[in-house]
């Protein structure tokens, strides 16, 4: 498949890595650094250009483009890409969007702008906080199989039952599968004599019941989901999460500065107590009672004010913090100063694009520790080594570093077990580290 990119930046950098392998891409920019550090680091042909004029694109060959995907950070330069490329191919297209109004527009009108597909970053992220808050003391939580298998993140805190006891030990929920333990950066396939340790990340994947009750083993002192959610800031993806949470009949309480915009989101949030004050202000805080709250999500105009509100907020007392971080090299610091969750709208995006751009049976994609391994569900067809076999027969013609998560057939969840016979159909939901991704792509 010939794919062009539009934009080099984190989402279309991230997208060029995980198609450059198995198809043929290219990638513009208008930055000539960025077009040059691709050229050197993936196997892409990099052009230096306006990716919305029509010229640049057919210097990257656009009439034989199989898809276009416009990820620029400016909404309109994306919609315009797209339908530029329209003009003359039959490409699909997909556009990246940062709030909701285009995206309005678009699904309003069933599909505009010459756009076949578009997604928006503010949601996504939104949709992801919304998850995250959802289950105690997971750092990311990703749906599959229309919601029937879960996939979360934790982190292993010291105080933790689970700290030195084996996953034998820990293996008491049938409907929940630890597909890797993350430690110091090595990613562990675990057996039943593997010890977890402090500080580990664990990837467990399982039905919605069972997650839940695995969040509840690793940390008793967070039980049942967040009902007290104050929301720090007033940007687009904050109001989709406020918006969210209303939807869930909570009554999230949101803090913005700016009275002018603090008055138009209690407008639009009719269920949401939106107060006008300085979120760092602790006198403020302590009034209103912010430290009694189960979760805090700050969400403001820079990652440094995010950072100083999600720690303000865990010095006083708040259970749990979670932090929207723009740039996507600080989440992983936010987490080691003590964030509880960071999240990074822009790999929110490209793990949806990517799940466009995947040929093939694959069904869902969550990128997983800076885009080191992956969880897919793929739909079996005839042609998978799956189909037909017994799970510890199949095993053996898979790389090593792949864990059969969970198995959906008509809708029931089905426990993953050695003796379990794949059929043609299941939606299996697995684990493994993206350099054995292309050779699960061929088998599976």
């Amino acid at each position: 498949m010939r794919v062009i990119i539009v934009g080099a930046g984190q989402v279309g950098s991230t997208i060029a890595a995980n198609l450059d392998a198995n198809h043929e891409v290219v990638v513009i920019d208008i930055d000539d650094d960025r077009v040059e550090n691709l050229m050197y680091s993936y196997d892409v042909l990099a052009i230096e250009g306006n990716g919305a004029a029509l010229p640049t694109l057919r210097e990257a060959d656009v009439e034989r483009a199989d898809m276009v995907i416009a990820s620029t950070d400016d909404d309109e330069t994306n919609i315009v890409a797209c339908a530029a490329a329209k003009t003359v191919s039959d490409a699909f297209t997909v556009a990246r969007v940062r709030g909701t109004t285009h995206l309005d527009t678009w699904q309003e009108a069933g599909g505009a702008f010459g756009v076949d597909f578009m997604v928006s970053t503010d949601l996504l992220a939104a949709e992801t906080v919304a998850r995250v808050i959802g289950l105690p003391a997971a750092r990311d939580v990703d749906t599959f199989a229309d919601g029937s298998v879960l996939m979360a993140e934790f982190s292993l805190p010291p105080e933790s039952p689970l700290v030195d006891r084996t996953v034998a030990e820990a293996d008491r929920f049938d409907e929940v599968t630890i597909a890797a333990v993350i430690r110091e950066h090595e990613v562990i396939i675990p057996k039943g004599e593997t010890t977890f340790a402090a500080g580990d990340d664990l990837v467990a994947i399982g039905s919605p019941e069972g997650i839940r009750a695995f969040a509840g083993e690793l940390t008793p002192d967070q039980q049942g989901e967040g009902k007290d959610v104050v929301v720090v800031g007033g940007s687009e993806v904050a109001l989709q999460t406020a918006v969210i949470l209303e939807d869930r009949g909570l009554h999230p309480r949101l803090i913005e500065r700016d009275p002018e915009r603090a008055r138009e989101l209690a407008e639009r949030l009719p269920h949401t107590t939106v107060l006008s004050s300085d979120a760092t202000d602790r006198e403020f805080l302590t009034r209103e009672h912010i430290g009694d709250a189960d979760v805090v999500v700050a969400a403001l105009d820079s990652d440094e004010k995010t950072l100083l509100a999600s720690l303000l907020a865990d010095r006083i007392g708040v259970d749990r913090t979670i932090a929207l971080v723009e740039t996507a090299q600080y989440a992983s610091l936010f987490e080691a100063v003590g964030v509880d969750a960071a999240i990074n709208p822009r790999d929110a995006t490209a793990e949806e694009i990517i799940r466009f751009s995947r040929e093939g049976s694959t069904e869902n994609v969550a990128i997983i520790d800076d885009d080191r391994a992956e969880v897919l569900e793929i739909e079996v067809d005839t042609e998978s080594v799956l189909a037909g076999r017994p799970i510890r027969e199949s095993a053996a013609d898979l790389p090593e570093s792949v864990t059969i998560g969970a198995i959906t057939r008509d809708g029931r969840y089905i426990i993953p077990r050695g003796d379990t016979e794949v059929e043609v159909g299941d939606h299996v939901v697995l684990f493994a580290e993206t350099r054995s991704i292309d050779a699960v792509a061929a088998r599976v």
